[in-house]
This record gives C-alpha cells, structure tokens and sequence, in this order.
C-alpha cells in the first residue's frame, strides 16, 4: 500500500521541484496526488513501495534540515544587508494598500465588537 511522503499544499513550486527531483535522484518509486476541483482531495507525493519508506523518510529529513539552514542563512544576509520587508518598508512601497487593510481590520473589528458595546450600555 502507498504510503504519504510529503503533502503539498502550501508548499512553493521551488521546494516541490526539489523534492521530486531528490526522490528522483535516488530512485524512489513514487507518484503525486492532486486535491482537485473540490480541494477534496490531498496535494501530495505518495511512496509506493512501503520497504523504501525509511531511506525515503530519511533523504526528505536531511534535505528539509539543510533546506532550513539555507533559508535562514538567505534571511539573515537580507536583514543584514537592510532589505528585509518590514512595516514601514512596505508602507512606503504600497501606502493605498496598507491603509485600505488598516481601515478594512478596523470595520471588521467594530462589526464584531458593536452588539457587545450595546449590551454594556442597556
């Protein structure tokens, strides 16, 4: 019986090429599942031969280990180098955008909190 590998909702398109070509690369036999129209059904990469579920789970393992290493190495020399997004980075690249968030987080939060503020004054 198969066995579920890795999911791939969520996941970029970059990581999913990798992982597909890491399994690839060291033979495994496995296929993908789509969710569908629906989202019914699981995104996913799918073992079919149970025996190889161990080396499988293992290559995966040491692959996202060093894929974390290399993603917080990128962040890091990006904040260092003073280009990490931040608030009022991304309030001078797009001031409309956040401003209509900001009063649209503020509407929502005043529909929710209206019929409670009735009942402190009644």
């Amino acid at each position: 019986m198969a066995e579920l590998l890795f999911r791939l909702r969520h996941v970029t398109d970059e990581e999913a090429m990798e992982v597909r070509d890491l399994f690839a690369a060291h033979g495994f036999d496995t296929y993908e599942t789509q969710a569908g129209f629906f989202r019914l059904g699981v995104d996913a990469i799918w073992l079919r031969n149970p025996h190889q579920h161990e080396a499988a789970t293992a290559a995966l393992n040491a692959y996202q280990a060093e894929r974390f290493e290399r993603v917080q190495r990128e962040h890091q020399a990006t904040i260092e180098r003073g280009e990490a997004a931040t608030l009022w980075r991304r309030l001078s690249a797009h001031p409309v955008q956040v401003v209509l968030v900001l009063i649209a987080v503020g509407l929502i939060a005043a529909l929710t909190l209206l019929p409670f503020v009735g009942l402190s004054h009644a």
